[in-house]
C-alpha cells in the first residue's frame, strides 16, 4: 500500500469518527474556536486603534516638529516624565523667545507656541466648561484642521496687543449661542470678557477630547491676563524638508541648550519629536501591546488544546478494539498514529475556520458600534492575523493530539483485542 493511500485511509477514518460523534466533536472544538476568534479580534482592534492614532497624529501634518516641556533627568517617553508633568511639576523655561530663535533655522517654516488651561465660558445664562488654547497666530497656518467657518481668525497684531479676542469651536458656539449669530458677541472667561472674532468648522473628537469645545485666544493675552505666566508649554514648527529632520533637531537642541544654559543633555528641560519619530513610538507601543494581548488570548487556545487531548484519550480508550482489529489485518503503527493526529488536526482546523469567521463578524460589529459613537474607526482582519490564527490552531492540533495518538499507535493487536 503506497504512502498516499495509507494517509487517505487514515484521514477518512478520522473524519468518519468525528462525524459519528458530533456532540463530542462540537465540545472539543469550542475552546479552539474561542481562542482563534480572540486572536482575530485582538489583532483587528489593535490594527484599528493604531490606524486611528496614526491618522489623528498625522492630521496635524506629516512635516511637524514638536517641542514640549520635559522634567530634567528623565526620558521624554518615560513614565517618570509623564508622571511628573501630570502631577503638576512646572517647567517654566520654554519661552516665546525660544520659538522665535528656532524659527530662524533654514529648514523650519511656519510655527506657533501655546499654553493650555480649562475655564468656564458663559454668555448670558448659558455656561460651558471649555479648554482654552493660548496660541500665537501661526496656529492657523500650521494646523490644517483649523478652518474658519464664519468671522475671522486673530492675527499677529492681536497677539502683540494682548487683545481680548477669541476664535471658538463649533460646539462652543452651538452651546452658548444656539442658532444665533455669535461673531461680534462677547463671552466671559473667568473675570474677563472676550469678543468672538471667528467660529471654526466642525472637527470632531479624539477619545474624550473634543476639538469642537476649544476656545483659541492670543497667547500673550492668556499669559498676562489669565495665567500670569511668561512661559509656554509647547512649540510646533513646520519642517520644509522632512528628510533633514534629524539634522534640524540637532540644531534645535543646540539653540535650546544655549538659551537654557544646559551643558549636559541629561539636564534637558525640553523634548523634541518629529512626526517620523512619533510614528516609530506608536509602532513600538502597539507592537508590545499586541504581543501581550496575543499572549493572553493564546491561553484560551491552550485550554482548547487540553480539551482536545482529553477527549482524544477518551476516544483511544473507547476504540481500543477498533485499533486492535485494524492492526490485526495489517495496519501499521504509523497508520494508527496518523489517524488520531488527523482527528486532532481536523478539530483544530474546523475551530480555526469558525473562529476566523466569528472574529471577522465581531470586528465588523465593533466598527458599527464605533460609528454609532461617532468614531471613525476600521477594524481590518489582516492576512497576518489569519495566518497567525491558523498557525496557532494547527500547532494546537499537532502538539495536543500527538500524545494520545502515540498511545493509540503503541497498542499491540493482542492487548487491544483482549480489552474488548
Amino acid at each position: 500500500m503506497d504512502f498516499f493511500k495509507r494517509h487517505k485511509i487514515a484521514f477518512s477514518l478520522a473524519l468518519k469518527s468525528l462525524i459519528n460523534n458530533k456532540r463530542r466533536t462540537a465540545l472539543s472544538v469550542l475552546g479552539v474556536i474561542i481562542g482563534v476568534m480572540l486572536v482575530i479580534v485582538v489583532l483587528s482592534l489593535g490594527a484599528g486603534m493604531k490606524g486611528y492614532v496614526v491618522n489623528q497624529v498625522e492630521s496635524f501634518g506629516t512635516d511637524i516638529v514638536n517641542v514640549e516641556i520635559k522634567v530634567p533627568g528623565t526620558d521624554k517617553t518615560s513614565a517618570s516624565n509623564a508622571g511628573g508633568i501630570a502631577s503638576g511639576t512646572e517647567i517654566k523655561t520654554l519661552t516665546l523667545e525660544d520659538a522665535e530663535d528656532l524659527a530662524e533655522l533654514k529648514n523650519l517654516g511656519n510655527w506657533y507656541a501655546g499654553v493650555m488651561n480649562q475655564q468656564t465660558a458663559s454668555y448670558r445664562d448659558k455656561n460651558k466648561t471649555v479648554m482654552i488654547m493660548g496660541v500665537t497666530a501661526g496656529v492657523f497656518e500650521v494646523d490644517g484642521n483649523l478652518k474658519i467657518k464664519t468671522g475671522q481668525k486673530f492675527n499677529q497684531r492681536d497677539d502683540k496687543n494682548q487683545a481680548n479676542l477669541v476664535v471658538i469651536g463649533s460646539q462652543v458656539a452651538k452651546d452658548l449661542f444656539g442658532e444665533r449669530e455669535a461673531v461680534g458677541k462677547k463671552i466671559k472667561l473667568g473675570n474677563q470678557k472676550y469678543i468672538v472674532k471667528g467660529i471654526l468648522e466642525k472637527q470632531g473628537s479624539t477619545g474624550v477630547f473634543d476639538f469642537d469645545s476649544i476656545v483659541y485666544i492670543p497667547l500673550r493675552t492668556v499669559q498676562t491676563k489669565v495665567l500670569k505666566i511668561d512661559h509656554v508649554q509647547w512649540i510646533i514648527l513646520k519642517s520644509r524638508d522632512i528628510t533633514k529632520d534629524s539634522l534640524t533637531i540637532k540644531g534645535m537642541e543646540g539653540i535650546l541648550r544655549k538659551n537654557h544654559n544646559i551643558n549636559d543633555p541629561k539636564d534637558d528641560d525640553f523634548a523634541i519629536t518629529s512626526m517620523a519619530e512619533a510614528n516609530d513610538m506608536i509602532d513600538q507601543v502597539f507592537g508590545i501591546l499586541n504581543i501581550l494581548l496575543i499572549g493572553l488570548t493564546s491561553i484560551s487556545l491552550l485550554v482548547g488544546g487540553v480539551g482536545i487531548m482529553n477527549v482524544m484519550y477518551v476516544a483511544v480508550t473507547e476504540r481500543t478494539f477498533e485499533i486492535g482489529l485494524r492492526k490485526s489485518i495489517g495496519a501499521k503503527k504509523g497508520d494508527i498514529l496518523w489517524q488520531f493526529i488527523y482527528e486532532a488536526l481536523i478539530l483544530t482546523m474546523i475551530g480555526g475556520a469558525v473562529g476566523i469567521l466569528l472574529g471577522a463578524i465581531f470586528s465588523n460589529i465593533a466598527e458599527i458600534i464605533a460609528d454609532r459613537l461617532n468614531f471613525v474607526l476600521t477594524f481590518p482582519v489582516t492576512i497576518f492575523s489569519i495566518i497567525l490564527a491558523v498557525s496557532f490552531s494547527v500547532a494546537t492540533g499537532v502538539i495536543f493530539g500527538y500524545k494520545p495518538a502515540k498511545k493509540a499507535s503503541g497498542l499491540t493487536p493482542i492487548e487491544a483485542l483482549r480489552n474488548e
